[in-house]
Formats: structure tokens, C-alpha cells, sequence
């Protein structure tokens, strides 16, 4: 019996682990869809972006409260789960708390689990009080749909159940060793879950063992549920958060990047000895100037769109929402995950080719009344806690209206105007700009 439990988990375990690596897989799949943009420069300094921002929380403590809380929910999720090493380990050779051979180490270990388990149910049941009680603004806009209203909490219920099957496998365990049941011996040191056993007072011993091992088991299944439900989820920055980080742009907020094609024609321009009608080189002009749909986006933008949160410190801290604009910087990097959905699903039911589907990122998720309300201030990029930034999407889609359709604002349009007929923007030659003086 004891191996078929073993041959068991190993197999679920497996199945999990193999699911998880093609979700992965289908994830860089389509990030690899973008265009491709040199972030290897610099590997000192994104190492030091990563650890500071990514591991650090760096950005979070901009709120105190929800950065407290998170914190704990962070590590309790990064350090309980090194106790799936030793469930992994008991479950494959059919041992039980393999890593008691630590001592009293081993009993510090499992204590801290435990208070950390406690201190994420209260965080998280906090965190659920913020969504669902007091709904905080940013947690209710337009954009946040019932399906991402409803994630949040899925995701919540995930980590209490986990953290709680997690006590009540101790608190059985410890029932069991306190009994001198079967082969439970006194190991691993208990502050909460033993607080819990009392309730299995009153069951026979074979009865607890029956319970310990199915916490156990759903346990680790639950595991494996929430790691391969994480594709679906907004939680995807539990994972992408690091490589988001680590490959953000490292320039100062307030530069934009410069076409190379305009660059060189200026640079022509401005060459007296450049003959003007000397053939451009076969790679001076991109295919198209700047983005109508994902795949017009660079890698990092769409890593971008993935590892989005929908926390909404981006829209609540944008000026153009907060003036009642349509602009929301969480709908764009929402829609944008969207559409690259949509590409990918497209194209692997057509054996990895494209097929037009009457669709775009513009006009049909993305308006332009969106991308022209955006003020190119740099809040939302600033207030992100792991570096995504929105605004590069939407300079690189208004790229697009202007350059290839030619559609921007009348007042845009007039300002472009002025400054090619009279070097500046405003509707007067040069010769007239300081009359002004005179007026008086």
C-alpha cells in the first residue's frame, strides 16, 4: 500500500510539475511574439534593479498598510514553501519529516512556518476586508471586470486554505506524536497548530492518522492547483516579477527612445555634404512606425503585460483618470494581455501562423481618446512597485496614429504644422516672436 501511495504522488506531482512547464512554455512563446530590444546592457545594475525592487519590495513601502501586509503574505509564501521540499521528499519515499534529523534547527523551522502561516490568514482575510467591505477605489474601476474582481478573491481564498490545511497537517501531527500513535515521533516544535489539535480529541488514533494524511495530501494538490492556476491569474508576478525587473528599462523616466530611421534622416538633413537622393539603406526604415497590435511591441512589453497585477496604483495615482479621463494605465497593460491572448489562441489553432482575425490592439481594445488623454507624465511608471511601464505602450500606438495614419488631435496637428512652417510652435514666423514687447 505504501508504494502505490508513493508511485500516487509521484504521478500527480508530475502531472503538476509537466502542466505548470507548458504553461511556462506557452507564456514565452508568446512574449517572444514582440519585437526584439537589447536589455543586456548594464547586468550589474539590473541585478542590483531585481534584488532591490523585486525581492526587496522596494517600491511597496510608498503605502505603508498595504506594504506591511504584503510583506507578510510575501514571506510566508516564499519561506513556508521550503517546507514542500521535505513534503516532496516523504511523499516519493514514503518517509514522514525527513528533515527532523536538523534538530533544533528543524524545530525553528518549522515554528517560524507556522507563526508566518498565521500572520499571512490574518493579512489575507485584511486584504479580502479591503476588496469586498470597504472597496477601495482602485480595487472597483470600470476596467476591473467580474472575472478580475473575482480572481482577486480566488486568490485569497487559495492562500487561506492553503496556510490552513498547512496548521491543521501540524496540528494532527502533533495530536498523533502527543498520543504515541503509530510512528509519530516527537518532533518539530508547534506555537499555533497545537493550539488546534484539541479537536481532534475524542477520534481514535487510526481516525487522526486519517486526517493528518489527507490534509497532507490536499495539501500539496492544492499546491499544485494554485501553481498551475497562476497562467490564469493575475498572480503571474509571483513569477515574473524577477525576470520584469531584472530586463525594466534602466533610463531616466522622462527619456523616450528615438526612432533610427528619423534619427538618420535628420542627421542627412543636417550633412551638407549628404547627397538628398542617394537610396536609404534597405534596413533604414522599419516596417511600420510604432504599434497598432501586439505583435508591433517589443519582448519586454508584452513580459510587461503579463506580469501586471492589477493592483491599480498606476490609474489611482494618473492624472488624466483622476480629472475623469477614459485613460486608465491598468486597462492598458489589462487589454494588452488580452489581445496577446487572443494572437496566441489564434495561432496555435493554425499551426503557429497568424491568421488575421479583423482585429487590432487599436480601436478595437485601446481607443485613441485613451492613448491621446495621457499626459506622458511618468506616474504610473514611477508608481508601479515592479517597473512595468504603460506609457511606453501608449507612446508607441500614438507613434502609430501619427506616423502611419497621420491622426492625431487637430491641436497636435497644428502644433507640428506650426513648428515645420515657422520653427516653433506657435502660429507666428520667427520675425514675430517677441512683438509681444511692443504691445504696450
Amino acid at each position: 500500500m505504501g508504494y502505490l501511495s508513493n508511485i500516487l504522488f509521484l504521478i500527480i506531482f508530475s502531472f503538476g510539475i509537466f502542466y505548470f512547464a507548458q504553461n511556462v512554455k506557452k507564456i514565452i512563446r508568446r512574449i517572444k511574439l514582440g519585437r526584439e530590444v537589447n536589455r543586456t546592457d548594464q547586468p550589474n545594475k539590473r541585478w542590483q534593479n531585481m534584488l532591490r525592487v523585486a525581492f526587496g519590495q522596494s517600491k511597496m513601502v510608498a503605502r505603508p498598510i498595504p506594504a506591511i501586509l504584503h510583506g507578510i503574505v510575501y514571506v510566508g509564501f516564499v519561506i513556508i514553501n521550503l517546507e514542500l521540499l521535505e513534503i516532496i521528499i516523504d511523499g516519493i519515499f514514503g518517509t514522514h519529516r525527513i528533515l527532523s534529523f536538523m534538530g533544533v534547527f528543524y524545530d525553528v523551522l518549522i515554528a517560524s512556518f507556522e507563526i508566518l502561516a498565521f500572520l499571512v490568514i490574518v493579512a489575507v482575510v485584511i486584504f479580502w476586508i479591503r476588496r469586498n467591505v470597504t472597496k477601495i477605489k482602485r480595487f472597483t474601476n470600470a476596467e476591473m471586470t467580474e472575472w478580475s474582481k473575482n480572481d482577486a478573491n480566488y486568490i485569497l481564498y487559495f492562500e487561506i486554505v492553503l496556510m490552513s490545511l498547512f496548521l491543521l497537517m501540524n496540528a494532527s501531527d502533533y495530536w498523533l506524536q502527543q498520543h504515541d500513535v503509530a510512528d509519530y515521533k516527537s518532533v518539530g516544535s508547534f506555537p499555533i497548530s497545537q493550539y488546534l489539535s484539541p479537536i481532534f480529541n475524542g477520534f481514535e488514533g487510526h481516525v487522526v492518522q486519517i486526517f493528518e494524511r489527507t490534509f497532507w495530501w490536499l495539501h500539496i494538490i492544492g499546491i499544485l492547483i494554485f501553481l498551475n492556476y497562476l497562467y490564469y491569474s493575475k498572480h503571474l508576478h509571483i513569477i515574473l516579477a524577477f525576470p520584469n525587473t531584472y530586463f525594466a528599462d534602466l533610463n531616466p523616466h522622462g527619456q523616450f527612445d528615438n526612432l533610427a530611421s528619423v534619427t538618420n534622416e535628420v542627421k542627412l538633413m543636417l550633412d551638407p555634404s549628404a547627397d538628398p537622393f542617394a537610396a536609404p539603406a534597405s534596413d533604414a526604415t522599419p516596417a511600420k512606425f510604432g504599434a497598432s497590435d501586439v505583435m508591433d511591441l517589443n519582448w519586454v512589453q508584452l513580459l510587461n503585460a503579463y506580469t501586471c497585477t492589477e493592483c491599480g496604483r498606476c490609474t489611482s495615482s494618473c492624472p488624466a483618470n483622476q480629472t475623469g479621463k477614459k485613460l486608465s494605465p491598468r486597462k492598458i497593460m489589462m487589454d494588452t494581455r488580452d489581445r496577446l491572448e487572443e494572437v496566441g489562441k489564434n495561432m496555435e489553432m493554425n499551426k503557429g501562423v497568424f491568421v488575421d482575425d479583423g482585429k487590432m490592439l487599436l480601436n478595437h481594445y485601446i481607443t485613441a481618446e485613451e492613448l491621446w488623454a495621457c499626459t506622458s507624465c511618468n506616474a504610473c511608471v514611477e508608481e508601479c512597485p515592479i517597473s512595468i511601464s504603460p506609457l511606453s505602450i501608449i507612446m508607441d500606438m500614438r507613434r502609430y496614429l501619427v506616423m502611419e495614419q497621420s491622426a492625431a488631435p487637430q491641436p497636435v496637428n497644428a502644433m507640428m504644422s506650426n513648428i515645420e512652417n515657422n520653427g516653433a510652435p506657435w502660429p507666428f514666423n520667427q520675425m514675430d516672436r517677441l512683438n509681444w514687447k511692443d504691445e504696450n
